[in-house]
């Protein structure tokens, strides 16, 4: 008996099997972020003083704006403690640009070259917990925009005294490069969709550098920020603690903005890679099925392993599917629709495809001058 069909079935099976999975991602996604939008909901807590850290490494684009969203706040009560690892951080200037502009504002400064791990940052964060006058805490990377009742709406679910912390998705504010914008659509496209699935799902396991907000109890619960001192992904690892403690994590209504700057190729392949490795190293088994979120590559490969009605009409749908996600996560950012980003989407899911399958290939990455490895539980050397 010949067995030479075996080959050619495994192979359509396979095409069939990639053009499914490309496509039902992007159907799932849809519904995971129209469920989203459902079901905002407005806080009548009434606020509590908010203590605000942001620590802070250079001069980086729109350093000034992004600080200044931050002193236009409605909440009634609040501190900005900033803080610094050097005496000659360009930063400094723009922190006193804002005490000139906002003379009534509470604004602390910890100018502290001290280390305790491999994580400068954390770093950063245990010299400026001193200047902190409130127990309630709001951690932000100095990249982020926010709405003017930012504030109020995050800090509102620590009233509970079951959350442990909660934190926010975020949007791409590009650059004027190409490359910028082709890295807003990695967070906007890809990211965003892919913890909104996760969140629709009931998995509560992330945290993101764009807003923490936690008590100080639950700080102390964990250690403090020395229990994250070594740590690489260490605002995943602050959820996971408190996680561990039995406390809640919330994932805000609130929606900020992050600056995407890269103006080339390799800048954004460097990020977006230390981006994947710390997921991979994070959630392993996870990422390796993240292929099928990258829509445009699968659906070519499933059309060209398996032609025919079914893979043609799944792709259409797919394709479809995948170019309202896009245009959906405009409406959740509230920025302009533009039409012709998409012809980037072909680009951009090609470019997500090759990094993930580069992070599975290693595990070093580059952050702020230092060479790190993301090892298994995000751990630095």
């Amino acid at each position: 008996m010949s067995l030479s069909w075996i080959v050619p079935a495994i192979i359509h099976g396979l095409g069939i099997g990639l053009t499914f999975a490309a496509t039902g991602y992007a159907c799932v996604a849809l519904w995971a972020i129209g469920k989203a939008r459902r079901t905002i909901t407005d806080s009548t807590q009434k606020p509590q003083p908010v203590t605000v850290l942001k620590p802070l490494h250079g001069a980086e684009p729109r350093l000034y704006e992004n600080l200044h969203s931050f002193c236009l706040q409605a909440h009634p009560d609040y501190q900005l403690v900033f803080g610094v690892q050097k005496q000659d951080d360009p930063a400094l200037a723009v922190i006193q640009r804002l005490r000139e502009e906002f003379p009534r504002h509470a604004i602390a400064l910890a100018v502290d070259s001290r280390v305790y791990g491999s994580n400068h940052k954390v770093s950063n964060l245990m010299n400026m917990l001193p200047h902190a006058q409130h127990d309630w805490l709001v951690l932000a990377d100095a990249d982020i925009n926010v709405p003017v009742d930012y504030l109020t709406r995050v800090t509102a679910p620590l009233a509970d005294p079951g959350v442990g912390i909660v934190t926010c998705l975020y949007y791409g504010i590009p650059g004027p490069s190409f490359w910028s914008r082709l890295g807003r659509l990695f967070i906007d496209d890809w990211f965003a969709p892919s913890v909104r699935l996760s969140h629709a799902f009931g998995s509560t396991r992330f945290a993101f550098g764009s807003t923490i907000a936690l008590r100080r109890d639950a700080l102390q619960t964990i250690g403090g920020f020395e229990a994250l001192c070594d740590t690489l992904a260490d605002d995943f690892w602050l959820g996971e603690l408190t996680r561990r403690a039995g406390l809640r994590t919330v994932l805000s209504e609130v929606v900020v903005g992050t600056d995407v700057g890269e103006s080339q190729l390799k800048a954004l392949w460097s990020h977006e890679l230390r981006w994947l490795r710390t997921i991979r190293s994070i959630a392993p088994a996870g990422f390796a099925m993240t292929f099928v979120c990258f829509t445009s590559p699968l659906l070519l490969l499933g059309m060209c392993l398996a032609p025919g009605p079914i893979t043609t009409g799944l792709a259409l749908l797919g394709g479809a599917a995948r170019v309202l996600l896009h245009f959906l996560q405009r409406r959740t950012s509230d920025r302009a629709f533009a039409w012709h980003e998409v012809l980037l989407i072909p680009l951009r899911d090609t470019l997500l495809l090759m990094e993930w399958a580069a992070a599975l290939a290693g595990w070093q990455v580059r952050w702020r001058g230092q060479v790190m490895h993301a090892r298994s539980g995000g751990s630095a050397p």
